[in-house]
């Protein structure tokens, strides 16, 4: 069920994951909080610490105490994952809309004012599209190719998934935590529980500071969890493919056996047929894979563990708390 909203609830929530990001932290602090405030909306700013291992948690505390009005600090117990630390987030947020945005500063914080005009318009999900991306060409590379792939299989149509800077609304926000499977693609779930959803250009920049935490086979599982947990054409085409497979193998043992007959053993064009059992064979081992990833979505299911535990949240209890 949707959580009651206190009557004094910020307009705006901005739910911000970080995992070790200290060096980061002050820019955003820097940058932040007076884009929020030149908006002329009442916001809170909704940082959630994914179990860091520097000194993050403790600038986030600092923040908290200079800005308590504005600052929510909720901390996870370990590391869950950015997608468990947005979840968590959308949880502990209070505003009618709310805003996610990375830590590193590639969207810049002062873009959060056009996505909120977006949908003073009337939409409830804003998506948003890199302008210009500032990354290195084999994430490009393999992001544009993965968002071809993700939307053949899926029909879930996003041009940029790996934007993090998006708005929701609170109904969406809502659908979206009452959503229990473990493995939570979330904006491919925004734009299927929004009623109206749109997309926007925005700006991005490189890295302020640090490094990414998503290497490219995070980038691979990620694309892997969306395709099995919105779509089952994956297993569909693979019975194609083994129906078609049978029956040409099936013709080629039959081409095979009367050759032998009519002409006698030939030890020609082994390797040939070594190559194709191989790779048969491939195929076949890629097909289980697949499989086992279905398999193993079940099995997460199954278990029923919760997606974070929250140590502690920071907060300033308001007179109808």
């Amino acid at each position: 069920m949707a959580k009651p909203h206190s009557k004094r609830a910020p307009q705006v929530s901005v739910v911000i994951p970080v995992y070790n990001e200290e060096e980061s932290l002050a820019g955003l602090f820097a940058r932040l909080y007076p884009a929020m405030d030149a908006l002329g909306r009442s916001y809170e700013c909704v940082f959630v610490d994914d179990g860091s291992t520097d000194r993050t948690a403790a600038l986030l505390r600092e923040q908290f105490e200079k800005r308590p009005e504005h600052s929510r600090v909720v901390l996870l117990q370990s590391n869950f994952g950015q997608h468990a630390a947005i979840l968590a987030g959308f949880s502990a947020s209070r505003g009618e809309r709310i805003i996610t945005l990375d830590a590193d500063l590639q969207n810049p914080p002062e873009e959060i004012g056009n996505l909120l005009l977006k949908m003073d318009e009337g939409y409830d999900y804003v998506g948003t599209i890199r302008r210009k991306r500032q990354d290195v060409a084999w994430r490009k590379l393999a992001s544009r190719m993965m968002n071809r792939l993700r939307e053949r299989i899926t029909r879930v149509r996003m041009t940029d998934q790996g934007c993090m800077l998006r708005a929701y609304s609170r109904h969406v926000i809502d659908a979206i935590n009452n959503t229990s499977e473990i493995n939570t693609f979330i904006p491919a779930l925004a734009y299927l529980y929004a009623l109206k959803p749109v997309e926007i250009e925005v700006e991005h920049n490189e890295r302020a500071a640090g490094q990414s935490k998503y290497s490219l086979y995070k980038l691979i599982r990620l694309n892997f969890d969306l395709v099995t947990g919105f779509s089952v054409m994956p297993l569909q085409a693979f019975s194609v493919i083994g129906f078609i497979l049978t029956i040409l193998s099936g013709i080629l043992v039959v081409y095979m056996v009367v050759q032998r007959i009519f002409e006698g053993p030939q030890v020609q064009g082994v390797f040939t047929l070594f190559a194709i059992v191989f790779f048969l064979i491939g195929i076949m081992l890629f097909g289980i894979g697949l499989l086992g990833e279905y398999v193993g979505r079940i099995y997460q299911e199954v278990q029923r563990r919760p997606r974070y535990l929250i140590r502690a949240i920071l907060e300033k209890k308001s007179a109808d708390d």
